[in-house]
């Protein structure tokens, strides 16, 4: 987990972006940096608020105080109506306080982020909704593990709810991290798994592939690295495209159930770390959905962007490098492409 000290920077221009961009910032409350980002890119995710909005949360088993997915409810139509103040979200950071994310405690924004979407399958009372949520999300994959001595192979299937990029210390591409990600890798020594034809653990081949993907694809560029016994920071370059296909990746990624035809996917939201691994500061360039263009937030502050900024956060920059992505995949009905161009 990184360290991240939170600033807040006051804009004198709040009033003349919020009227350009019709986005409301979030003030920095108790080091609230990380979860102020993620809302930002929840928000962006108007498929999440659309679920939400319908969901009736009445005969909560959890207190209304303590339960995610009311909270997050709230603090989204806030973020949505058209004031010029930053949204109240207090109650939302009291809400996971509660729930063991601390207020004034530096968090990582993808440990968080999948702690959020954990709590809410957990206090959501309406299971159908709770799973069109992470079915939002839910990458299906398939773990290969073969036996290096009997030739063995033992099949699993399970899911992510984002993908855990390995980044090298060098130059990579989006699609170079992918490829690395699914390529087989051989497991000796410490690393050696059981294999339940021999009934002890042996060298093993392991590789995963893809069985289905989400509507929202999120991925981690992992930056944080344990090194002799410290967190650092790689701040090597990155680059990710604004629009891509991911099945222009190795077809060895994707497994025989893999039946989708359409893989294209627009990019919408990247959250941003600057700093070092223990100190730092993070903040969002999201895609506003109303004038389709690239908004940068920065606590309270908003402020119009653009595609060439949001690329300056391929490597370390003034305004820090790309964290997490969060891609949505092309709607095939025109009325929402046009959501989606500009």
């Amino acid at each position: 987990m990184s360290r991240l000290f939170c600033r807040s920077f006051p804009s004198l221009s709040l009033f003349l972006d919020h009227r350009q961009l019709a986005m409301r910032g979030l003030s920095n409350y108790c080091l609230s940096c990380c979860v102020n980002t993620l809302l930002q890119t929840l928000n962006a995710t108007w498929e999440l608020a659309e679920i939400l909005e319908k969901w009736n949360p009445d005969g909560l088993r959890c207190p209304d105080g303590h339960n995610v997915p009311l909270q997050l409810k709230k603090v989204l139509k806030a973020m949505q109506e058209d004031l010029p103040q930053p949204a109240p979200h207090e109650g939302f950071l009291h809400c996971l306080d509660r729930n063991h994310i601390r207020l004034k405690t530096q968090h990582d924004a993808d440990e968080v982020f999948l702690s959020i979407l954990d709590l809410m399958q957990r206090h959501m009372d309406n299971k159908a909704v709770a799973l069109e949520i992470q079915s939002l999300y839910k990458i299906s994959v398939e773990t290969h593990l073969q036996c290096l001595e009997c030739n063995t192979i033992q099949t699993r299937n399970s899911h992510l709810l984002s993908l855990p990029l390995h980044i090298k210390e060098e130059q990579n591409t989006l699609e170079d991290c992918m490829n690395s990600f699914f390529e087989q890798q051989e497991l000796r020594g410490i690393d050696c798994c059981l294999c339940e034809a021999c009934g002890t653990k042996k060298p093993c081949r392991q590789g995963v592939k893809i069985r289905s993907l989400p509507q929202i694809l999120g991925i981690q560029l992992k930056r944080f690295r344990n090194k002799d016994g410290r967190t650092v920071k790689l701040n090597c370059r990155v680059t990710f495209p604004e629009t891509f296909d991911i099945s222009a990746i190795q077809k060895e990624a994707f497994s025989k159930d893999f039946t989708q035809t359409d893989c294209r996917y627009t990019l919408y939201a990247v959250v941003v770390h600057s700093g070092y691994a223990m100190f730092g500061h993070y903040t969002a360039f999201v895609r506003e959905k109303r004038r389709k263009c690239w908004v940068y937030a920065d606590d309270s502050h908003v402020s119009k962007s653009s595609w060439q900024e949001v690329q300056k956060t391929y490597q370390e920059s003034y305004r820090g490098t790309a964290y997490m992505l969060m891609y949505r995949k092309d709607p095939t009905d025109g009325g929402r492409q046009q959501d989606l161009s500009g």
